[in-house]
C-alpha cells in the first residue's frame, strides 16, 4: 500500500476533528452495518474550510484531472463546490460553478440550475460515494443538459459494492465511461488508522469491513497479515511457533472457534 499524501493525512484529520468521521457502530441507508460513518455536513460547524478546499483542489492536480466547469450537487455538493471553485480562483484559476435545486422553480428565471450554464467537460464534487446513487442523479442531470460528465471526484469512497458485484465506482465507469476519483478510500482510511495509535483499535473492524467476505485461515503470521492485506478476513491458527504474534489477525485454537466466528 503506497504512503498517504499530504493533502489526504489533512482531510482525515480535518473529518476526525469536526467529527464529520466517527467510529462506532452505525446502520447505513442500505440497511448495512458499518464501523465508521461520515458526514462532511460537520465540517462546517468550525472546520477549517480553506484547508478542507485545498485537499479537493490539491487531490484533483495530483490526479491531472482536466475539465471545464464545476458541478456540486444539492446539498452538500453546494457548499463543497462553492470553497473548490474559491480555492482555485486563489490560485489564478477561475472555472465556472453551478450547482442544482431540489424542487424546480416556477418564478423568475425558473429552472433547477443555478449559476453558470453546465458546459463542456463537467467536474462534479461531493462528500462521499457509497452505492453511486446520487452520482447517477448528479450524471443523468448534466446529460440532459447536453454537459459531459467527465469527473466525479468525492471526498471519500466508501469503497461499497453497487447494484451487482462489481464495486460503486466500477459500475459508474463501467456505465458512464466517467472518471471517479477520490481524495481517500477505505483502504487509506485503515492505513492512516493503522498508523495512529489513537486508532489503531478500529482497524480489525475496518479491515473485516472491506473483506471481500471469503475467510483465510493460516499458522504463518505473515500469511495471515497477507490476507488481511487483500481483503480477506484471516484467522491465525494458534501455536507455539506464533504465540507472540501482535498482529490484526484473530488467533484461534481450533475449527470450533473459527466455524463460531464464520458463522457469527
Amino acid at each position: 500500500m503506497s504512503e498517504l499524501k499530504g493533502f489526504q493525512k489533512t482531510f482525515i484529520e480535518l473529518a476526525l476533528q469536526s467529527h464529520a468521521l466517527e467510529f462506532g457502530k452505525f446502520k447505513l441507508k442500505s440497511g448495512r452495518d458499518s464501523p465508521y460513518f461520515f458526514n462532511a455536513a460537520k465540517m462546517l460547524n468550525g472546520c477549517d474550510l480553506f484547508k478542507l478546499a485545498n485537499c479537493y483542489v490539491d487531490a484533483i492536480q495530483d490526479l491531472s484531472l482536466e475539465f471545464d466547469c464545476l458541478y456540486g450537487p444539492a446539498y452538500k455538493g453546494i457548499f463543497l463546490g462553492s470553497i473548490v471553485a474559491t480555492a482555485f480562483s486563489q490560485r489564478g484559476k477561475p472555472y465556472p460553478l453551478s450547482f442544482n435545486r431540489k424542487e424546480i422553480k416556477d418564478h423568475g428565471e425558473g429552472g433547477t440550475i443555478i449559476g453558470a450554464a453546465p458546459a463542456g467537460n463537467v467536474l462534479i464534487i461531493d462528500d462521499v460515494l457509497s452505492a453511486g446513487t446520487a452520482a447517477r442523479e448528479s450524471i443523468k442531470i448534466l446529460e440532459n443538459l447536453n454537459a459531459i460528465p467527465k469527473v466525479f471526484l468525492v471526498g471519500l469512497d466508501r469503497q461499497e459494492k453497487g447494484s451487482d458485484e462489481l464495486s460503486a465506482k466500477t459500475e459508474l465507469e463501467k456505465d458512464f465511461g466517467i472518471n471517479v476519483s477520490s481524495i481517500i478510500n477505505l483502504d487509506a482510511l485503515i492505513e492512516y488508522s493503522n498508523d495512529n495509535q489513537n486508532f489503531r483499535s478500529y482497524v480489525v473492524e475496518l479491515e473485516q469491513y472491506r473483506s471481500s467476505g471469503c475467510y483465510w485461515i493460516e499458522d504463518k503470521p505473515e500469511n495471515a497479515d497477507l490476507g488481511l492485506r487483500i481483503g480477506l478476513n484471516s484467522l491465525l491458527i494458534a501455536h507455539g511457533f506464533n504465540a507472540d504474534y501482535k498482529g490484526l489477525c484473530p488467533r484461534v485454537k481450533n475449527w470450533k472457534e473459527i466455524y463460531n466466528i464464520i458463522t457469527g
